[in-house]
């Protein structure tokens, strides 16, 4: 059933500079020619076979399928799954339980099946599916998905209340027009995402092999002019734990849930926080670090005077390079022992047992001071293509709430 037409504050118009005729409103079910959630019940796994996703594998828009982790199952399942219906290109899919509201265009079909926690969305012609999987992640589309979500131990959305959502529609070509554009964004932004987790895998595999393993006396890559064997040093003797509580009003605080987890950077402006929790102060250079369920890697070379408020250690170098040591309690080494924890509930890194661990380390500080400038480069070139992926996506959403109804 057709509805008021509508049009919304920014739009594309035609070649000739006119308008494109207002759009319609109608319910998702008169738009579909298909829909289905994935298979129910439970599958015996496969070494190969046909892959079996779910909702965990739609994420910001894009199918994400990690080597390694993904499910199988035998093709004779496979085929009685698929006896009725097969999946085809350009069919969306749309997260339906646990996490609702993701999707993402399917682009090869061969061989891939779902869990039911995703459906199956084929639009009519005189919608595009580009279209159609844009408009989902509009604020208007997500907030009926919220308002029909089921309050059950797992939320999800059933089909009928999925189906009986109302989307806003322009001519087709104007739909293409607006599919493409969102396309081309989300290309960009996919592509500074594919940079930021590729140098990511590049630092992880440079901390573990520009630190010595257990056992050696020197990494698997170094720079150019040292040879030497690197010391064996107690942590005790390289770090200094810093205790000194201040409760100083003009000092910004740090704390937890303000440092972005393994990558040593904030996610607030801490000058704008209100100044009253103590805790230990910090200057410039010393490093600190979380140790309250160390697994979550909060860590932090500020480059500021502050207070850090909570389960923190803050070292202060003995006779080492800061950076250096900032990257070495990022090293695998580090991270092993640090995880041997005292606790259950909430885990926390022992000092003592830390304290007295044995780490090697250059005997010159120019070699301490090249392995820290050379990963602290590979960190900003992180933090400068994350920074343009959360501008692009600030940019994306607010063009989403002015090109939709």
């Amino acid at each position: 059933m057709k509805n008021k037409q509508v049009a919304p504050s920014l739009r594309f118009k035609k070649a000739n500079g006119e308008d494109y005729p207002p759009w319609e409103q109608r319910e998702l079910k008169e738009c579909l020619s298909f829909m289905k959630d994935g298979t129910h019940g439970s599958h015996s796994d496969a070494s190969v076979g046909p892959l079996l996703l779910s909702a965990k594998n739609i994420k910001d828009g894009r199918l994400i399928i990690e080597e390694g982790k993904e499910r199988r199952i035998c093709q004779n399942e496979f085929e009685k799954i698929h006896k009725n219906f097969h999946l085809q290109v350009n069919d969306i899919l749309l997260t339906i339980v646990g996490t609702i509201g993701e999707s993402t265009k399917l682009l090869n079909a061969a061989g891939i099946t779902f869990q039911r926690s995703v459906a199956f969305l084929r639009t009519k012609d005189f919608i595009d599916p580009d279209y159609l999987n844009t408009y989902i992640k509009t604020e208007d589309f997500q907030g009926a998905l919220a308002q029909r979500k089921s309050t059950s131990a797992q939320p999800g959305i059933y089909l009928g209340d999925l189906a009986s959502i109302s989307i806003s529609f322009p001519s087709m070509e104007n739909q293409k027009k607006i599919g493409l554009f969102f396309g081309r964004l989300d290309e960009l932004i996919t592509l500074h995402q594919r940079k930021v987790e590729s140098v990511k895998k590049l630092k992880k595999s440079l901390l573990q092999k520009m630190f010595p393993k257990e056992g050696e006396t020197v990494p698997a890559i170094r720079f150019p002019g040292f040879t030497d064997a690197w010391e064996q040093r107690a942590f005790g003797n390289i770090a200094i734990r810093l205790s000194s509580l201040s409760n100083k009003s003009d000092l910004p605080r740090v704390e937890y849930a303000d440092i972005i987890s393994g990558e040593g950077r904030l996610n607030k402006d801490i000058y704008a926080k209100e100044r009253v929790k103590p805790g230990v102060e910090f200057k410039r250079g010393q490093v600190l670090y979380g140790k309250l369920r160390p697994y979550l890697q909060n860590w932090l070379l500020p480059t500021f005077s502050g207070i850090a408020v909570g389960d923190f250690w803050v070292l202060e170098p003995k006779k080492l390079d800061s950076q250096f040591l900032y990257y070495l309690i990022q090293a695998p080494t580090f991270s092993s022992i640090s995880n041997l924890s005292v606790g259950t509930k909430m885990p926390r890194a022992d000092w003592k047992l830390i304290s007295q661990a044995s780490f090697r380390v250059p005997s010159f500080s120019e070699e301490q001071q090249k392995i820290g400038r050379f990963l602290s480069d590979l960190d900003s070139l992180i933090t400068l293509h994350q920074r343009k992926v959360e501008t692009l996506k600030k940019l994306k959403k607010a063009l989403l709430q002015r090109m939709f109804i």
